[in-house]
């Protein structure tokens, strides 16, 4: 099956009634997960109407808690960006302040100096140069002041001076006070004065007012919590008082609070004095980490082969080599801290310590190693914001293990390194960070012939990614409840496990839980600057992203941006697969990083791969291009300068040849993304043009794929000025300064017109919906012409209804319309072509608008919704327009009904002389009256008068659609009112004119009626000169357009006004268009008042981007949780197909016996509401559905005599259910009904038992259009293929139509060549293509799909001369079916054989009123008619198809007391009804007061 028909591929999600939908599972770089390949079935059961479209239609689900994104980029009330650094020491060298003690021997080193090993001024500047640069090594950017032993007044300066270089950003204070008095307890730091004779006090509210705020402090000195802790007190004294005096601090500066501080130790702590560590130990762990890590293991444990610490410090390589020794261990470094502060902070503090500056993040990485040593020594740092403890984190033994790995090597790596060293390294200036260590240790000239040491790099990574992919291979991605292993919440915020309901259904996930991830995760991301490791990590993190779109957000928190930026520098074409795969996942997330892609020119990554014609250089080909389309169309969206950059990169182009591409997700994304770059983009709707992508889109709405129809008309929409962002829309198809004035409103007009003819009927109602946007955009910009088609309308169906057209009064008033648009048409003089020009193009909208009309009344609640929106807004244009001051008659009252039952369907306008349309379908609607100007919507009075049964709308209540029985209860009489509801009904009826507050009645009147010129009287005007100014105001709004474009281009977001600009006549948009006066024709009110008084509701808004993007948060290298093995829904569906298979195994051996046994065994008796019609039982469940006559459908379980559920269908009045059945039955369940409206409707959830959720309709769609009046008609006669999705429609038409459930259009109309209507459809459930169709006189005939139209019809068959109730195929013999007429005839036919039958019974002299036929054995059924002789009792036979006896004879009381003149409907002629079950040797039969018999066959 090819990708074009199996369009399920685009599930989204799981039908929650049919859990073994099936989807693709194409990942990134062609893999899968090891669920993936368990349990394969060679034959997947494809559930028609169960994909996402059908559950959502197109409509984007709401976002669940769990998937809400935290701010990944730091927060921006408190994000830190370090500018400068003031690098302050206090040693005063060789004089011991008075309040310390010093042991002897005691720590001496500061930065890795012996400060009594040189002169003290030397040591002092040795120090600070030390310093300086270990700081440089944790970021380069940053200038940093060392500020040696300075007074007072130096500090002061010093400190002044950075506030004003930094302006708002961060500085960074570092004071290590080791030469001076700890600080005291009321909060004061010590410096000297310029003779160093005295210790100056520097209080902190004094060093907050110089450096301002924010800023970074580090306080490396003993008892340093007492500058934290009075630093928090001041801050907080300070913030006070600016919120309580001046509403907050001045804008750009932050709170005092904000600033970070980093302490040595608390207030009663010494620092440690152990001489075999520096005296500076807080702030070697902060600056050079890799070093004090290693004396500090050396010192803690014991290694082989006498390793010293002169030794550890020879460890060759450079800390950015992450080849070397020692830039492995910084690389191993920062990955276990980075984990460590991730699993162990709150997200919040994470990312703002962890994520926003370099210095900060290398600062607050490095403090977790002083509190892991510091701690040994009685010495506990601290931070504000205060950090949990993270000393004991198991993952510090991994870095142990690390340090042993390598430390076991450096005797060899010494020993056979190039160079011998000529004597030890200096101890007075180690080998910090500042200037990395030695790699080639002695004299260059000295060589060594032994073979150097290869160093064995660790296996750290390679284990950390192995646990990752065991976690993502077996850990899965959700839990069903709460728990230790599940997603924590963050900061006591939203619940992430709380349920998403939509109308009052829980989705099918709503119940899991995210799973806690696992630790290695950052560990992963620092992988990525491996190239060894790289492409195993990116595809494991694509497996990560793919759980949803929490995972994608915790990625992003982490830090996987910048690493996945650079990445796309990179020209490996192993990597692009997966890269490709992340960037999508990324996008659909948070579509803000579009302006990243931008600046950094990302995005031409992906315009080159799409523009890429080798399909053999990438996996999966078409659907990583489409994922490039999706990044692309992201990049362009709402942005204008992400569309230039698009089409100057090609990708316009690239999209239009990927248009005619085989992969339909990749032909919607094509024309998702040409709508996204020409959206609100003059310019590339002029290049776009001159191309013909307009044209060629046109021609795609014949795409069998729904979602890719769906996705051209989104592209055609945004083409025509519907909003692709968060715009309202407007302005047409832009400027069009190419093209001329006349050409450029043909070419909107023949656009709309087009796709309005090619998927007016589709059966999708996304379709639908999207083309009812396009229609909207085109109803804004030519909205007078569609007032002229509404005013042509109105008058010609007020004609009709007002009584018979030849009378002499109403003959006078016939030729209104057609001598307006005559005398208007005569206004172009002898110029024939413009004539016939304008001819066109009003036939033209006017076929769009009854096509708007009919729309209206879809049987869809969204459509219908959306459709009553546009089509209102044209009507209070229509109120509004100086037509409604032509009272040429009497307006009707507003609540006149229409003689004829079926309304807008079943009608023929009487506008015979109209030059526009021969027969447009006028539907029934008043004249416009004071009453009907303010109700909530005209097309809902419309429906009202049509006899439909429209959805309930949000401020209306409405009554039954039909007399509804009084043996019915309360319940049902309010469920007999509506249809069931779509599960996502979001559409909003949105009224043209302004709700609250209500205008008074005057003032209402004032506000619907037109502003007229002074000297233009009421009746001073004819309607072919409002025709000529509504025309004429289309034209200015038109030029005023383009007037716009020629001065400039219209910014992004922006002109979406209606006009967008002033014109010369002082019309500066038509929402505020008032009348003016033509200068060629005197009393010509030129304009309508278009938009006086009314909501601009139009363009319509689409979804449908939304929705296409969910497809790249949901999985996709995994299975859904109904296939997953052990899943609830899994385990169902096995147990499902497991009892089905044992259904067909019994009754295949019950069928054999079944032939020759009575079949008068009692089952079960119900007894429904009203008259059962039409009957279908369920093959599997003990489910039967029946209809009534009431249009009302009840289910049934028939082993418990239980009702299960009870629903309206929604057909007008005076229509019927006429057709019945039950499809996917091997999976759950679909009902289908079709009525005489020729309306097919698809419900699922019928069954409450199973807790899906309510009773919802699938899908609904216009079966039949061309129904014909005819006195004695069938209604809609359907026949469902389920083994290949085939749908066959008759009825009162002279067409057969099939439809394909894959592709949901039509495929193929046959002609009947039959003036009678079509009463009932049968086909082979096989493979085969033939199908046989009885007609109401009689006649049999047999239809091949596969041969041309004109010969289809391949036998006919003449033997019955009357109404053929039913024909059905031999359930044994291929080849031979069966046939029965109301004469009571039954006919057994040879498709092989001659044209006579091959067997007859004659079974009912009087009459037959049903027939079936058993599906599994050779028995048929047949009821005998009621007569005015016999109508108490019926007579059932059950005959078999082999024997010329009966099987059982049974008479049936029918429960009526008179003979009933006519059948309960006119669709249906006879009185009862019967069904074989499918599957087991049983039937039902429904008589007219209301019972239903089951029986079945005595098998024993």
């Amino acid at each position: 099956m090819g990708s074009d028909v199996l369009t399920e591929r685009a599930w989204g999600s799981p039908s929650t009634s049919d859990p073994s939908s099936t989807r693709t599972t194409n990942g990134a770089h062609g893999l899968r997960t090891a669920s993936d390949v368990t349990l394969p079935d060679p034959t997947p059961i494809i559930p028609y109407w169960s994909a996402k479209r059908h559950l959502t239609c197109g409509n984007a689900g709401p976002r669940s808690s769990s998937a809400r994104l935290f701010p990944w980029r730091g927060s921006a009330p408190g994000k830190l960006k370090t500018a400068n650094a003031a690098l302050v020491l206090c040693l005063n060298i060789d004089v011991d302040p008075p309040d310390i003690i010093k042991t002897n021997p005691c720590a001496a080193l500061e930065c890795w100096v012996n400060p009594h090993s040189l002169p003290s001024h030397k040591a002092l500047e040795a120090i600070g140069s030390n310093l300086q640069h270990q700081f440089e090594g944790l970021s380069l950017k940053i200038p940093y002041k060392p500020i040696l032993d300075p007074s007072y007044e130096d500090l002061r300066r010093f400190c002044i001076t950075l506030r004003k270089q930094a302006k708002d950003e961060t500085v960074c204070f570092y004071y290590n006070g080791h030469g001076v008095p700890k600080p005291t307890p009321s909060g004061e730091l010590w410096c000297f004065n310029r003779n160093y004779t005295q210790y100056i006090p520097v209080s902190l509210m004094e060093v907050q007012t110089w450096l301002g705020s924010p800023g970074v402090y580090i306080w490396d000195c003993s008892a340093a919590g007492h500058l934290l802790s009075n630093f928090i007190t001041f801050a907080e004294r300070r913030d006070q008082d600016a919120f309580t005096t001046r509403g907050g601090y001045a804008d750009g500066m932050q709170p005092y609070m904000n600033s970070l501080q980093l302490a040595a130790c608390a207030t009663h702590e010494q620092l440690p004095t152990c001489p075999e560590l520096p005296a500076d130990v807080f702030t070697s762990c902060l600056t050079s980490p890799i070093d004090i890590a290693l004396r500090y293991f050396i010192m803690t444990h014991h290694l082989p082969n006498n390793i010293t610490p002169d030794m550890v410090m020879q460890l060759p390589g450079d800390l950015k080599d992450r080849r070397t020794p020692l830039g492995e261990l910084n690389w191993i470094f920062t990955a276990i801290t980075d984990t460590i502060a991730w699993t162990t902070f709150p997200r919040d503090v994470f990312t703002r310590l962890y994520r926003s500056d370099l210095l900060i993040a290398s600062l607050f990485r490095n403090f977790l190693l002083a509190e892991r040593i510091m701690k040994n020594y009685h010495c506990t740092p601290h931070t504000h914001p205060p950090l949990p403890a993270t000393n004991t984190h198991q993952l510090w033994a991994a870095w142990d293990l690390a340090l042993d790995t390598c430390l076991r090597q450096l005797p060899e790596l010494l020993a056979k390194s190039p160079g011998a060293p000529s004597s030890p390294p200096s101890p007075i200036i180690g080998t910090g960070a500042h200037s990395g260590h030695i790699s080639q240790r002695g004299s260059p000239g000295a060589p060594n012939t032994e073979k150097p040491y290869q160093y064995v790099p660790s296996r750290f990574f390679t284990d950390q990614l192995t646990a990752f992919e065991v976690w993502i291979s077996r850990g899965g991605s959700a839990l069903t409840k709460r728990g230790p292993l599940s997603l924590p919440l963050q900061n006591g915020g939203d619940r992430c496990d709380t349920p998403d309901v939509v109308n009052g259904t829980t989705s099918p996930d709503a119940d899991l839980v995210p799973r806690k991830p696992p630790d290695q995760l950052p560990i992963v991301l620092q992988v990525l600057l491996s190239q060894p490791h790289r492409l195993r990590a990116l595809i494991l993190l694509s497996q990560f992203v793919d759980l949803g779109p929490w995972a994608v957000n915790l990625v992003l928190t982490i830090g996987i941006f910048p690493y996945i930026s650079k990445l796309l520098q990179a020209a490996g074409q192993d990597l692009r697969p997966v890269l490709i795969f992340i960037w999508a996942r990324i996008l659909a997330v948070d579509p803000s990083v579009q302006v990243d892609l931008y600046n950094t020119g990302g995005f031409k990554y992906f315009a080159n791969v799409l523009a890429t014609q080798e399909d053999n250089e990438l996996p999966n080909s078409s659907e990583h291009k489409a994922m490039c389309a999706f990044i692309l169309s992201a990049v362009a969206r709402d942005f204008y300068n992400g569309q230039m950059a698009c089409w100057r990169e090609r990708v316009f182009d690239a999209c239009s040849k990927r248009l005619e591409e085989g992969d339909f997700l990749l032909r919607q994304w094509s024309a998702l993304c040409i709508a996204q770059i020409w959206d609100s983009n003059d310019e590339v709707k002029v290049y776009g043009v001159d191309r013909g992508i307009q044209d060629k889109l046109i021609l795609m709405l014949s795409d069998d794929s729904p979602e890719v129809r769906s996705a051209v008309l989104y592209a055609l929409s945004t083409f025509m000025g519907a909003a692709g962002g968060k715009g309202q829309g407007g302005a047409g198809t832009g400027t069009q300064y190419q093209l001329e004035e006349r050409i450029h409103f043909r070419m909107e007009v023949a656009v709309a017109t087009a796709a309005t003819l090619a998927v007016r009927d589709d059966a999708s109602p996304m379709v639908r919906k999207e083309l009812l946007v396009l229609i909207s955009c085109l109803v804004r910009e030519w909205r007078g012409h569609f007032v002229v088609c509404a005013w042509m309308y109105w008058e010609e169906d007020r004609r009709w209804r007002a009584g018979e057209p030849h009378t002499h009064y109403h003959h006078a008033e016939e030729e209104v319309t057609a001598q307006a648009l005559a005398e208007w048409l005569d206004g172009f003089g002898d110029d024939e072509g413009s004539r016939e020009e304008n001819r066109v193009l009003l036939s033209s909208f006017f076929t769009i608008f009854v096509v708007l009309m009919e729309l209206t009344i879809d049987p869809y609640h969204e459509v219908a919704t959306l459709a009553q929106t546009v089509m209102d807004y044209i009507f209070a244009l229509l109120l509004a327009s100086p037509f409604a001051k032509l009272n040429l008659v009497p307006p009707l009252p507003v609540d006149y009904k229409p003689a004829g039952a079926n309304g807008v369907h079943s009608r023929v306008s009487s506008a015979q002389g109209s030059p526009l349309i021969q027969h447009p379908p006028s539907p029934s609607l008043s004249r416009p009256s004071n009453t009907l100007r303010r109700t909530s919507s005209f097309a809902n009075t419309l429906r009202h008068l049509a006899g439909g049964i429209p959805f309930p709308s949000s401020d209306e209540a409405r009554a039954p659609p039909s007399p509804v029985p009084s043996s019915l209860s309360r319940s049902d009489i309010l469920v007999a009112s509506r249809p069931p509801s779509p599960n996502f009904n979001i559409a909003q009826y949105a009224s043209p004119y302004s709700r609250p507050p209500t205008p008074s009645r005057d003032k209402e009147r004032d506000m619907a009626s037109p502003p007229v010129s002074p000297t233009a009287g009421t009746a001073t005007f004819l309607p072919s000169h409002v025709i000529e100014a509504l025309v004429e105001e289309d034209m200015v709004r038109l030029r005023a357009r383009r007037r716009e474009g020629a001065h400039g281009r219209r910014s992004a977001g922006s002109g979406h006004g209606h006009a967008g600009g002033s014109t010369g006549g002082g019309l500066n948009s038509p929402c505020e268009s008032t009348f003016s006066m033509d200068s060629n024709v005197s009393n010509v009110p030129l304009g309508c008042g278009t938009g006086n008084g009314l909501r601009d509701v139009l363009p319509l808004k689409s979804s449908f981007f939304a929705w296409c993007c969910e497809y790249f948060t949901e999985p996709q290298m995994r299975q859904t949780e109904a296939d997953e093995p052990g899943s609830v829904q899994y385990n169902y569906q096995v147990w499902r197909q497991q009892r089905n298979e044992q259904v067909i195994t019994e009754t295949q051996k019950q069928a054999i016996v079944a032939e020759s046994s009575r079949w008068d065994r009692p089952v079960a008796n119900l007894h429904v509401a009203s008259h059962p019609l039409c009957m279908a039982m369920h093959a599997y469940d003990p489910h039967l559905v029946i209809a009534n006559d009431n249009d009302m459908i009840s289910v049934w379980d028939w082993t418990q005599r239980k009702r299960l559920n009870y629903f309206c269908n929604g057909n007008p009045k005076g229509t019927s259910i006429t057709s019945l059945h039950i499809i996917n039955q091997d999976v759950g369940g679909i009902i289908m009904t079709g009525a005489a409206d020729g309306i097919v409707r698809l419900y699922r959830n019928y069954d409450p038992t199973m807790n899906q959720g309510p009773l919802q309709m699938v899908s609904s769609f216009r079966a039949l259009h061309e129904l014909i009046r005819v006195r004695r008609g069938s209604g809609l006669v359907l026949d469902w293929k389920q083994s290949g999705g085939t749908l066959l429609i008759g009825g009162d038409s002279r067409i057969i139509r099939v439809w394909d459930a894959h592709t949901e259009t039509q495929v193929l109309d046959l002609e009947t060549n039959c003036e009678s209507p079509v009463t009932s459809i049968t086909s082979d459930q096989g493979s085969s293509s033939t199908f046989i169709v009885g007609f109401a006189d009689g006649l049999v005939k047999v239809f091949d799909r596969r041969l041309e139209e004109d010969d289809a019809i391949v036998r006919s068959y003449h033997d019955h001369h009357s109404w053929v109730q039913n024909v059905k195929y031999h359930p044994r013999i291929n080849g031979q079916f069966l046939s029965a007429s109301l004469a009571g005839e039954v006919r057994l036919w040879d498709l092989r054989g001659s044209d006579t039958a091959a067997q007859a019974w004659d079974l009912h002299h009087a009459g037959l009123s049903a027939f079936d036929v058993h599906s599994q054995t050779g028995v048929f059924a047949t009821t005998s008619a009621l007569t005015p002789a016999n109508f108490r009792h019926q007579r059932l036979t059950v005959h078999s198809i082999s024997d010329s006896s009966p099987l059982s004879t049974l008479s049936l009381p029918t429960g009526l007391n008179a003979y009933p003149s006519r059948p309960p409907t006119p669709y249906i002629p006879r009185h009862t009804s019967l069904a074989f079950h499918p599957m087991e040797m049983l039937y039902a039969v429904g008589q007219p007061d209301g019972s239903v018999k089951i029986t079945g066959c005595k098998l024993t």
